[in-house]
C-alpha cells in the first residue's frame, strides 16, 4: 500500500518538478505502471537484503489485484465495443493458442525437456502467463519447482515486453485497435498486458483487455484437455477427472465479472446515469492496477532460473518470438478495419 501511494505521487508530481526542464518531456510521458513495477523491484531488494520478503509474501497477491482491476475496467468500456472486437478477439485467440502452444511443444520436444513441463511452458507463452502455468501444472500434477520457474520465466519477459511493446508500436505506426490487439495477444501476462496497453493509449487497453480475457477464457479448455492426455496418454493413471465441473472449476470467473461490469455500466449511461460514478470506479481501477503491478516487481524471482539450465529458457524465448511475429500478422489481419 505505502508503495502504491508513491507510485500515484509520482505519477502526479514528477512531471510538476521537472516542468520546464529537459527531464520536464519525458517524466510527462512516465506512467504508474513504470513508476509501480520500478517501485516494487526496489522493494524487493530491500525486503529481500532485510529477510522479510518472504515472511510478506503472502500479500504480493498479484491474481487478485489484477483481476480485480480488470472487473473494474469492464464498467469503462461500453459493452457494444466487446460485441464489435469478439469475433476478431476469439479467432486470434484460437489461431495464437493453437500455434504458439504446438509450436512450444514441439520445440520443447526436440530438446529433450520433460513433458509435464513442456505443458507448463506451452500453456504460459500461449494463453495468459502464471495462471495458465498454475491451470497447466493441476492438470499435468507438475512439481512446485517446474511451476516456480515457469512463473519466474513469464516475469523474466514480461517485464521488458511492457516497455518494448509500446516502443515498437510507435516505430511500426499501428493504429490503437491493431497495436491492443498484438499486445493482448502477445504479452504472456494480464497484468503486464493492462501496463503496456496502458502505456499506448485507453483505446489500445480496451481492445488489449478483451483479447487476453477471451485468451483467458479458453485457458479451462486447455486445462482439460491436458488432464486428459496426461491421464489417458502420458501416465494412463485414470485418477485425474475430465468433466464439465473441471472445465467449470479452471475457467477463470474474472472474465465473466468483466463482461457483467461493462453490461451494467453501458445500461446504467444509456439510462441517464451519472457519469461521476464511472469516473470514481475508474479510480478504484487505477489503484488496483497499481498494487498489481507493484506486486510484480515484489514477486520478481531470480534463483528457480539458475536451477533449471538453459534449454527450457531457450524455448521460451524462441516461443516468445513467434508469438509476437503470428500475433502481429493476426492482429493486422483482424483488427485492420476496427474502429471504437
Amino acid at each position: 500500500m505505502v508503495l502504491a501511494a508513491l507510485t500515484r505521487y509520482l505519477e502526479q508530481n514528477v512531471p510538476v518538478f521537472t516542468k520546464g526542464t529537459w527531464l520536464g518531456g519525458i517524466a510527462k510521458s512516465v506512467e504508474y505502471p513504470v513508476y509501480a513495477i520500478l517501485l516494487g523491484l526496489l522493494g524487493n531488494a530491500v525486503l529481500t537484503g532485510l529477510g522479510f520478503r518472504d515472511r510478506l509474501a503472502a500479500g504480493f497477491r498479484t491474481e487478485f489485484f489484477i483481476k480485480t482491476g480488470l472487473v473494474l475496467l469492464g464498467a469503462s468500456i461500453n459493452f457494444a465495443v466487446i460485441v464489435k472486437a469478439a469475433g476478431p478477439a476469439i479467432a486470434q485467440a484460437f489461431l495464437l493458442i493453437t500455434l504458439v502452444f504446438g509450436f512450444t511443444w514441439w520445440l520443447g520436444g526436440k530438446l529433450g525437456i520433460d513433458q509435464k513441463l513442456r505443458a507448463l511452458l506451452a500453456s504460459a507463452v500461449s494463453i495468459c502467463g502464471v495462471s495458465a502455468a498454475i491451470a497447466a501444472a493441476g492438470a499435468v500434477q507438475a512439481r512446485r519447482e517446474q511451476l516456480a520457474y515457469t512463473a519466474s520465466m513469464v516475469i523474466i519477459f514480461a517485464l521488458p515486453s511492457i516497455f518494448l511493446l509500446p516502443l515498437a508500436v510507435d516505430a511500426l505506426g499501428l493504429s490503437p485497435a491493431v497495436a491492443g490487439a498484438w499486445i493482448g495477444g502477445n504479452i504472456d501476462t494480464t497484468a503486464a498486458v493492462s501496463a503496456a496497453g496502458a502505456l499506448v493509449s485507453e483505446e489500445a487497453l480496451q481492445i488489449a483487455t478483451i483479447v487476453k480475457t477471451t485468451q483467458n477464457a479458453l485457458l479451462g479448455v486447455v486445462a482439460v484437455a491436458l488432464t486428459a492426455y496426461f491421464a489417458l496418454k502420458v501416465e494412463r493413471t485414470g485418477e485425474a477427472k475430465v468433466s464439465g465441473r473441471a472445465l467449470w472449476e479452471r475457467f477463470p470467473k474474472f472474465v465473466l465479472g468483466f463482461l457483467a461490469a461493462s453490461i451494467v455500466a453501458t445500461v446504467f449511461l444509456e439510462s441517464g446515469g451519472d457519469k461521476a460514478a464511472i469516473t470514481t470506479v475508474n479510480d478504484l481501477r487505477t489503484l488496483f492496477l497499481i498494487l498489481a503491478f507493484v506486486s510484480i516487481g515484489l514477486e520478481f524471482r531470480v534463483a528457480p532460473l539458475r536451477e533449471a539450465g538453459w534449454k527450457p529458457i531457450g524455448v521460451f524465448a524462441s516461443a516468445t518470438v513467434f508469438n509476437l511475429l503470428v500475433g502481429l500478422g493476426l492482429a493486422s489481419v483482424l483488427f485492420a478495419n476496427f474502429g471504437g
